[in-house]
């Protein structure tokens, strides 16, 4: 890749794929994984806080996580945050302790899940996309501007083309690996 253009889209691609992986991660399954707790906001010390910040999340069972807020004052309104944050989970206070038994989950909720996962990856693709048609942009300004040949131009055009489908074929991997974590029974 000789093209800044392309340098500077393939790492907004690469981004996005990793931001669409985290995304991922945060769907749950019907196994106990710490990411799910991932996007719960915590209200804490005059502002709003992601969970991590403010607690630690543990799987020691398959239908179980753990929630152990550093500050134990905070213990009632981590449980509430979670309970707040839609994902169908029920917490317990045990103590210093939130527990969140993960239930298996039903058929229809399977497939809503799918729903999200498939409109989380189109926004990736339009992301990855959006990124081509900046580096496409910048690529055209430069021909305009004489800094490259025509023949440049297409081959920096073809390689940014090339950039793009290798990320969006990325991103349908990932959908159909977690796609397929999700129906799992």
């Amino acid at each position: 890749m000789s093209s800044q253009a392309l340098k500077e889209a393939s790492s907004q691609m690469d981004r996005n794929l990793e931001a669409i992986a985290r995304e991922f991660s945060g769907v749950r399954t019907g196994k106990a994984s710490p990411a799910i707790l991932d996007l719960v906001q915590v209200p804490a010390y005059g502002s709003v806080m992601p969970l991590k910040q403010t607690a630690t999340v543990t799987a020691p069972e398959a239908q179980m996580l753990v929630v152990q807020p550093w500050d134990t004052s905070l213990v009632g309104t981590v449980a509430k945050a979670i309970q707040a944050a839609d994902l169908g989970l029920n917490p317990s206070v045990d103590g210093n302790l939130i527990r969140v038994a993960i239930p298996a989950l039903t058929e229809e909720r399977r497939r809503e899940m799918v729903k999200l996962l498939h409109r989380m990856a189109e926004e990736g693709r339009i992301a990855v996309r959006h990124a081509r048609h900046r580096a496409k942009a910048e690529i055209e300004r430069e021909k305009k501007d004489g800094e490259v040949s025509e023949d440049e131009m297409r081959r920096d055009l073809d390689a940014l083309q090339n950039l793009t489908d290798e990320h969006i074929a990325k991103l349908d991997e990932l959908l159909a690996r977690k796609e397929t974590e999700v129906m799992e029974v």
